[in-house]
């Protein structure tokens, strides 16, 4: 009878078996939405969560790597990151959520709502309300174009700078002066996947005893 049922995207469908260098990504956001999708945690269905406050839309494809959590071993990696870097900081937690990844591919997608094998590249490091918020960047995997790409430095700039423009204001309430969110930096692929691990390791922490 299970298999009459779709997966829960979230707990329902593994990160991959050569995660965290190859990862599976349920995409949740395609880069022509106007309305922000998001999955829904109890059901799994996608639901829209809030129209786009402003005319930016996503440029590329965006989820989250299932069976992971943003927690503990999340919060204090980034915040070990953060005073190593020389920035004085309260102490971060992980925002309890699934760990977000935006996907790049040369082909056109039209729709979110579907599974994709992406490579981590490397990622954006996310403040969102003193709340470690980070973006993995990966590629396609075999994509004709950014699959051989291996590292962030195989990335534009501009590219770079218009996903961080875009995570450090899509939360923002137009009129007012007052940010939520703050983008702290670019790390490489290699903390990408450290960063991977400690959520998968997280979400075992969190959901163990009831995935089991």
């Amino acid at each position: 009878m299970t298999s009459l049922y779709k997966a829960h995207p979230w707990h329902g469908v593994q990160p991959g078996k050569d995660a965290p260098d190859i990862v599976n990504a349920y995409i949740e956001m395609v880069p022509i939405d106007t309305v922000k999708y998001e999955i829904d945690k109890e059901t799994g269905h996608l639901r829209i969560d809030r129209p786009q406050k402003y005319s930016s839309q996503c440029p590329s494809l965006y989820g989250f790597i299932p069976k992971t959590y943003c927690g503990k071993r999340v919060g204090n990696f980034c915040e070990e990151a953060l005073r190593n870097e020389g920035n004085p900081v309260a102490k971060i937690a992980g925002d309890e959520d699934p760990l977000d990844i935006c996907v790049l591919t040369e082909r056109p997608v039209t729709h979110g709502d579907i599974l994709v094998r992406a490579t981590p590249i490397g990622g954006v490091r996310m403040i969102d309300d003193n709340q470690a918020d980070d973006k993995i960047i990966a590629v396609l995997y075999e994509d004709p174009i950014y699959g051989k790409w291996k590292s962030i430095q195989d990335c534009p700039d501009n590219l770079i700078e218009r996903i961080s423009h875009y995570f450090a204001t899509y939360k923002d309430i137009p009129g007012s002066i007052k940010k939520k969110a703050f983008v702290t930096g670019i790390y490489d692929a290699k903390t990408a996947r450290q960063v991977i691990i400690h959520a998968m390791s997280d979400y075992k922490d969190k959901f163990a005893s009831k995935t089991e």
